[in-house]
């Protein structure tokens, strides 16, 4: 976990002490290295990886549930993971293919992202976690937490005599 905000590098981080979010910052991941005396350039895997890997989630909280929101595009939801680890951390993974490049072809351009991803949140107390459910529609994973229920206080009415 980074006590550094990501939002100075490009992310949407909204708070830097966020305890249930575990990403992992990589403080060269924005770096342009040309220079080879500088350091090695980053291989394409590590490029490709680290595109993937900063997959948005967006985290929303109603009376009832945990709702995590994720875009997915082109990926199937045999190509996606949703885990429970340790009874209390939702565990988001998956992996986009690279296209297969054929000995003709002749690329202009390759912007869309590859590799595997992973995303880690920490539940908090009031999660359901053997209660989790999720669904793919139309490249959206969404991944639903139910909450416990706020026991209310029990109110005795008390008779007043006299």
């Amino acid at each position: 976990m980074s006590l550094v905000p990501s939002s100075l590098f490009g992310g949407r981080r909204t708070n830097v002490f966020d305890p249930f979010s575990l990403d992992i910052w990589d403080p060269f991941q924005d770096f342009p290295f040309t220079s080879t005396a500088l350091s090695a350039p980053r291989s394409e895997v590590a490029k490709e990886t680290s595109a993937f890997a900063s997959t948005r989630i967006d985290w929303k909280e109603t009376p009832e549930a945990h709702v995590f929101k994720a875009d997915l595009p082109g990926l199937k939801k045999e190509e996606v993971k949703v885990e429970i680890e340790e009874g209390k951390v939702l565990q988001i993974s998956g992996e986009r293919s690279k296209e297969k490049e054929e000995k003709n072809d002749k690329w202009h351009r390759v912007e869309r992202s590859s590799g595997k991803f992973l995303r880690r949140f920490r539940l908090p107390e009031n999660a359901k976690a053997d209660q989790v459910k999720a669904s793919m529609e139309n490249g959206v994973l969404t991944v639903t937490v139910p909450k416990e229920e706020v026991k209310k206080p029990d109110v005795k009415s008390i008779a007043i005599s006299g």
